[in-house]
């Protein structure tokens, strides 16, 4: 079927094909359980007071829970991909500017973590094992492992998730148990750091490393039969499952006194199950942002068969590993993140506030071809995201929130007011 092979990236998915919440809950906290999130915790904890710091991860994980339980009931109710929904809010045209932002900058992160993991299970693999390989090999493994798992699409990665979330559970509660031994009888409240990050530095590198994730929450999220349960699966992901393992990698970095998480591990006899939230984490991580590259490409070009476009981005984002062109790319990638994370602003208001109806018949012949005021919107948008990066202006102290509300904000009053975007059948 069609369907079975475009995993359904210009039409709504199928009422046949939702489910339970749970298992879309489990691939979206997989990503929690993964070593960014962890390593963000030493980091946070390294410049501020436990205190602050762990009020910051919280509220961190509240704003992205908010964020991404708007994003994914939108998904939910609408049983479209969030390039789906970009099509919509912008028009077919509109959207393609803003779905190649998507896909460039998840097919860089994919390569960014294929980076970031061979360097990783190689220390590990040379550390516990005493076993040496070569990098480009570990790469390739990797690149070929990941991109084969997408190929089958979102029951593979369901089904990876449900086996793995389990076992980064065990190992995260062994983690806390080693704190919880370690703390016993220290002063650990009474320890004064000063913090070198304010408060709203502090939530916005909380958010600012996970909120794409948020945005995109969509892709899995139509998969859920009821949209309660995309609320569900964003506080799990976000405020439970996020804050814990942040706070886990942060507390156990203090108590041990290792400045990587890697080294708290092996510190604390827990080597071999670092090696799993290596694997695990990035594994399931990783083929989120291939799948989702993939879906933000078929959205735009939907011609071309969905299995080409997975092995064809997985390929490239591997030879990007193994060129280390990455290591030029990140600052690129990371403000091309800050870019389209206002879009979310613009198509939580047109959903919620003007125009409903479309979302609900995304295959109108008569769909917009260019949304200005959404383009115009999702621009001052980025326009603060930017600034705010660079510490030039602030409203909330968060980057990435000052966007969203910008974004909203002016959509809320552009959109209303402007005239109806044209239509495809008179666009020149």
């Amino acid at each position: 079927m069609e369907g079975e092979s475009n995993e359904f990236a210009n039409e709504p998915v199928p009422v046949e094909r939702t489910g339970s919440w749970i298992g879309v809950a489990l691939i979206s906290a997989m990503v929690a359980f993964s070593l960014p999130t962890f390593v963000a915790g030493v980091e946070l904890f390294a410049v501020s007071d436990y205190r602050s710091a762990i009020i910051a991860v919280v509220t961190g994980g509240a704003l992205l829970a908010l964020i991404g339980g708007i994003c994914g009931v939108i998904g939910a109710r609408t049983r479209l991909s969030s390039y789906m929904l970009a099509k919509v809010a912008f028009g077919y045209r509109g959207a393609a500017l803003v779905n190649v932002a998507f896909a460039i900058s998840l097919l860089g992160w994919f390569g960014v973590n294929i980076d970031l993991f061979s360097e990783t299970a190689l220390r590990m693999l040379a550390d516990i094992w005493g076993v040496q390989a070569p990098v480009w090999l570990i790469e390739l493994i990797a690149g070929v492992i990941m991109t084969m798992t997408t190929l089958y699409g979102f029951r593979a990665i369901s089904g990876l998730s449900m086996l793995l979330t389990p076992v980064l559970m065990l190992v995260t509660a062994l983690l806390w148990y080693q704190i919880a031994g370690a703390s016993a009888g220290h002063a650990l409240w009474d320890e004064v750091t000063v913090s070198t990050l304010s408060f709203g530095d502090s939530v916005s590198a909380v958010v600012g490393g996970v909120i794409i994730g948020a945005v995109i929450l969509p892709d899995i999220t139509r998969f859920i039969r009821h949209w309660q349960g995309a609320v569900y699966t964003a506080l799990l992901s976000y405020l439970v499952v996020g804050s814990v393992v942040m706070i886990a990698g942060g507390l156990a970095a203090q108590l041990f006194a290792q400045g990587e998480f890697l080294d708290v591990m092996m510190t604390i006899g827990l080597g071999s199950a670092a090696f799993v939230i290596v694997i695990a984490g990035s594994w399931v991580l990783n083929t989120l942002n291939l799948y989702s590259t993939a879906l933000s490409i078929e959205a735009t070009a939907p011609r071309v068969p969905n299995h080409w476009l997975v092995l064809g981005l997985g390929a490239l984002g591997t030879l990007a590993a193994f060129a280390n062109i990455l290591d030029y790319f990140l600052d690129f990638l990371f403000y091309l993140a800050i870019v389209f994370v206002p879009v979310a602003g613009v198509i939580a208001v047109d959903y919620t506030l003007l125009r409903r109806a479309a979302y609900h018949d995304a295959l109108d012949p008569e769909a917009i071809a260019v949304s200005w005021a959404a383009l115009l919107s999702w621009f001052a948008g980025a326009v603060v995201a930017l600034l705010g990066a660079e510490g030039v202006i602030t409203l909330s102290g968060i980057a990435a929130v000052d966007a969203i509300a910008v974004s909203a904000g002016c959509y809320a009053l552009v959109g209303r007011w402007s005239t109806r975007p044209t239509p495809a059948s008179d666009a020149t």
